[in-house]
Order: structure tokens, then C-alpha cells, then sequence
């Protein structure tokens, strides 16, 4: 029998790139989107691709951890509640949750991980996101998810964070994490993590010029995840970064 999968978004341009990763692998697909149930199509599938709206994510989690079918999160801008109530469903399912299913930007942030460690607060860290002009969320899931491993690695929390600045804000305080985000054009993803010191500079850059990296790295994420025991995942498991 073939591998099934339930593209929710199934219109937007995710999803459409979703669907052709999906038929480059040999997978089936079901597609569905607003005026679409969910509920009419899960019990036919394998696993659940969202890349639709925040709203939709919780009660796609509920549904997903009532028919026993994994979830791949790829929506981002969630509220703490909302966040809440998908962690919920961790309990009964395993979900794959990431600001970013791209190859790539999952090893920026593992090498953005080990640059953390190495490098101490005598290094100002200023992270710079772009996308698209269409792009409702800021920053964009995948600068949160850098921010997160900077404070994680350097053990401040989101005091330490200082998102753009306008006016006499007066010398950079030592310690803090500056997070930009740029808007314009049909720009896919460009992200940016800076180190910089007295003397010298480290930037990790990625940049991504198509949505089918993202679209293909879901879909690895899927098919990963079948047999995997109830839980939260992100891309290092899918793709075992130690």
C-alpha cells in the first residue's frame, strides 16, 4: 500500500510544493484547504502535513491525536496558548514542529549551536532575517528558532533580546541579542546569525532562492516519522544531528 499523505494548505504555495515532493518520492497525496474538512479525509491517510494557518494547527492537532495519525507542523506565529494545546497532543501522536523543513537552515542552526558555545558574550549576536512582502508573522519561525538556541547555549532568556531598535537607544548593552526582520520582494528566505568582536566578524549565512527545499524536507520529515513513539520532534531528529 502506498505511503499517504494529507496536505493541509493544500492551495497555497507550500502546498503545492509539498504535493510535487511528494510525487518526486513515489508518495500518495490528498489535498485539502479552506471549505475542506479535515475530518473527511484523515482516516485515509498516513500522515498530516500543516502548512496552512496558526489558527487551524490546534484543532488539526486534536483531530490528528484522535485518529492516532502523526502531524508535520510547518506554520509558525503561534500564540502560547495555541501552543499549548498542539504540546498537548504530544502525548498520543508524534509531531515534527519546525520553523523550517529546509536541509540547510536545520544545519545553520546546529552550526549556529556549536558557534554559541564557543563563543562567548565578548561576541554581540545579531540575527537578520528577509522574506517576501506577503509574510503576515515576524520574525519568521526560523529567526525564533535561532534566538531560542543563542539564549539556550548562552543561558539568558528573553530579557537578553532586543527586537530592532529606533532612536537614542545609547550603547549596545553586553549580552544582548539583536533579532531584524526584513520584508520585500518575493524573497523565499534569507537568514543571518552574526558573532562580532573587537577585531573580528563570524556570520553563518543561509539563503534559500526556492520553496521546494522546504517542501522536500517536510516531506522527509513524514516519511521519518511513522513509527516513531508519541512525542515533539524537530528537524535534528529527523535528520540525527547529535
Amino acid at each position: 500500500m502506498a505511503f499517504k499523505v494529507l496536505i493541509n494548505g493544500f492551495k497555497g504555495r507550500m502546498g503545492q510544493a509539498i504535493a510535487s515532493a511528494c510525487e518526486n518520492v513515489g508518495a500518495e497525496f490528498v489535498g485539502c484547504d479552506i471549505g475542506d474538512k479535515p475530518e473527511d479525509f484523515i482516516k485515509d491517510c498516513d500522515v498530516v502535513i500543516d502548512f496552512s494557518f496558526r489558527d487551524v494547527t490546534p484543532p488539526l492537532a486534536k483531530l490528528c491525536a484522535e485518529n492516532g495519525k502523526p502531524l508535520i507542523i510547518g506554520t509558525t506565529g503561534h500564540t502560547p496558548e495555541q501552543r499549548a494545546e498542539i504540546l498537548e497532543c504530544t502525548k498520543k501522536i508524534p509531531i515534527v514542529w519546525a520553523g523550517n523543513y529546509s536541509v540547510g537552515v536545520n544545519l545553520l542552526n546546529y552550526l549556529t549551536r556549536i558557534a554559541s558555545r564557543i563563543l562567548n558574550d565578548s561576541y554581540d549576536v545579531e540575527i537578520v532575517e528577509m522574506h517576501h512582502r506577503l509574510k503576515k508573522d515576524a520574525p519568521s519561525g526560523t529567526a525564533e528558532k535561532l534566538k531560542a538556541i543563542v539564549c539556550e547555549e548562552r543561558k539568558v532568556g528573553e530579557e537578553s533580546v532586543c527586537y530592532g531598535r529606533k532612536g537614542l537607544v545609547g550603547e549596545r548593552p553586553k549580552g544582548e541579542i539583536g533579532v531584524h526582520a526584513l520584508r520585500g520582494g518575493s524573497v523565499v528566505g534569507d537568514h543571518t546569525v552574526m558573532f562580532a568582536t573587537d577585531g573580528e566578524r563570524v556570520e553563518l549565512v543561509h539563503k534559500a532562492s526556492d520553496r521546494k527545499v522546504f517542501a522536500t524536507g517536510a516531506v522527509r520529515a513524514a516519511m521519518w516519522v511513522g513509527d516513531k513513539p508519541a512525542g515533539l520532534y524537530g528537524m535534528e531528529d529527523v535528520l540525527n544531528f547529535k
